[in-house]
């Protein structure tokens, strides 16, 4: 150790011992040449990170972006598919009852329950909503069953026992609305019936009878705001009144078809606003007027939805010859879903 002291000792040894570190890495650097760059890693799957955290479940309702929902409807033909357990659950405090929902895996009722169409077709698009459906159970079976698949079916909640009606529709391949009761215009003349949301009902109330509205059927695409004829124009025209309406049903993954012609595009939803009413007046020949209007209408905009409020039978006869007639005039009969727009962002 003295001998070593000695080496690196006074100025000389500072010298001496600063030749050395310049000397071993030399010795270093030489080595590292001759060995020459280190091997690539072998090839194989790339560990993922751990996480310890729980996944966060997603919610079972939620209000769909148009992001997430670019693709509204479906293309492949065939019947309506019949109600998803996935796709319902219970009324708050009503086990019994079911209301539509988004299932967990992202598929929304506007999806899962609608009406084959090509969306590629260049033709003119026109659609066709029959309301009423349900109330009388022989003549909204006689309109199932003549209409084509591509009309548009909405049934009333106050109809009595509609699960056969439900299921023949589905079966001929008609897209299916629930018709939601709104105030309309010259209320109480105009009479919607008890579950009908009003004006002058507290939030809460209008909420309760939503939810009771949503349940009276399944397997449904959307709602429309009108209980037969009556097109609910008080209660429509007021936002504050309308707007949870419309949040309630994006939330549930639901389409909603306005039937007041002329009404500017909605908020929160993807929907709908009907062009022309074809059932009022109610003769044949009126309807075949109006019928005549929606396909030109068709023709200039690209694409027209019409509405009838009551199920008739001069009116289900002279859709039927109507839509049959369809594709000889160069337009596309379409379904609701086919037709509604991107809530504005």
């Amino acid at each position: 150790m003295d001998t070593l002291r000695q080496f690196f000792a006074g100025w000389r040894g500072l010298r001496r011992f600063w030749l050395l570190i310049a000397a071993v890495s030399g010795l270093t650097a030489l080595a590292l040449l001759l060995a020459g760059p280190p091997a690539p890693p072998m090839a194989g799957p790339r560990p993922m990170p751990v996480s310890t955290a729980e996944p966060a479940a997603p919610p079972a309702n939620r209000t769909i972006a148009a992001a997430e929902s670019p693709k509204i409807g479906r293309d492949t033909p065939g019947p309506i598919a019949d109600p998803d357990p996935a796709l319902l659950e219970p009324v708050p405090g009503s086990p019994s009852e079911l209301l539509p929902r988004i299932a967990i895996d992202g598929r929304t009722p506007m999806q899962v329950y609608a009406a084959g169409f090509d969306a590629s077709t260049r033709r003119p698009r026109v659609g066709l909503v029959l309301a009423g459906l349900g109330l009388d159970q022989s003549l909204s079976a006689a309109a199932i069953h003549a209409l084509p698949g591509g009309v548009t079916l909405a049934f009333s909640p106050y109809a009595k026992s509609p699960a056969k009606l439900l299921d023949a529709a589905r079966a001929a391949e008609h897209e299916c609305l629930v018709s939601i009761p709104l105030e309309p215009q010259g209320f109480p003349l105009n009479d919607p019936g008890k579950q009908a949301l009003m004006t002058n009902l507290s939030p809460e109330r209008n909420q309760a009878r939503l939810m009771w509205v949503l349940s009276r059927i399944a397997g449904y695409v959307g709602a429309i705001g009108a209980e037969g004829s009556l097109r609910g124009e008080r209660f429509a025209s007021m936002p504050d009144e309308m707007r949870p309406v419309l949040a309630e049903l994006a939330q549930r993954g639901l389409l909603y078809v306005d039937p007041r012609p002329g009404a500017l595009a909605l908020p929160l939803v993807w929907s709908r606003t009907v062009d022309l009413v074809v059932d009022m007046p109610e003769g044949a020949a009126d309807i075949d007027d109006k019928l005549a209007k929606l396909s030109e209408l068709a023709r200039t905009k690209g694409s027209a939805l019409g509405f009838a409020g009551t199920v008739r039978p001069v009116t289900t006869q002279r859709m039927a010859t109507w839509a049959n007639g369809l594709t000889a005039a160069g337009l596309a009969l379409a379904p609701v879903s086919a037709l509604v727009h991107m809530p504005p962002q």
